[in-house]
């Protein structure tokens, strides 16, 4: 059976809300000062994607869908509904195949989704490792059950879980080029024009 060639990207957001976005960046930067620095990386990957020229929406939390396109303009947007995160992840899911991002990878360009499009081409998954220990990007192009149950979200072990559980299924992803995050108040230093 064949796919069709280029894989839809589900971007995963959340609402610039202060006191609810970036939180961990709060005591550099505060919660208005975090929450403007969400919608700078919100907008930036957005940005990326839109230059991609892959099929996208945007999964969101923390607001409903007319605030994020009074925000971002008219754009595909479907919440994530509730659960952790790989429930989420799950439900974004179908059709494939489909590349996941969040949006806290500064360096993403266009590039990286396009490499990224290609290799999910010729692959059964695709996967970029961030320093941090999480991932900048999953592809899949078809389901693979049970890749994003029980994974320690949110820690250094993610890459390394999701990885297992791709191989467990029989899958070998094609390891993409590593990214950093912008997630904690020493990473703020690598981007100093995005925390003014």
């Amino acid at each position: 059976m064949s796919r069709p060639s280029e894989p839809r990207v589900a971007v995963f957001a959340r609402y610039p809300t202060p006191g609810r976005a970036k939180t961990r960046l709060i005591p550099a930067l505060g919660a208005a000062g975090s929450a403007a620095l969400h919608r700078q990386l919100v907008e930036r990957t957005l940005r990326a994607v839109k230059a991609s020229g892959l099929p996208f929406e945007l999964r969101t939390t923390g607001a409903d869908a007319v605030a994020f396109q009074d925000w971002l303009g008219t754009l595909s947007v479907v919440d994530q509904g509730d659960g952790d995160l790989g429930e989420r992840l799950a439900r974004a899911g179908p059709p494939y195949p489909t590349l996941f991002i969040g949006s806290d990878a500064p360096d993403l360009s266009p590039g990286h989704l396009s490499a990224a499009a290609a290799e999910l081409d010729r692959a059964p998954a695709v996967i970029g490792r961030a320093e941090d220990g999480g991932y900048w990007l999953l592809g899949l192009a078809r389901a693979v059950p049970g890749v994003f149950d029980g994974v320690d979200w949110g820690t250094d072990a993610v890459f390394a879980q999701t990885l297992a559980r791709l191989r467990t299924a029989g899958i070998e992803p094609v390891l993409l080029s590593e990214l950093a995050d912008l997630d904690r108040p020493q990473d703020l230093a690598r981007w100093p024009d995005l925390a003014r």
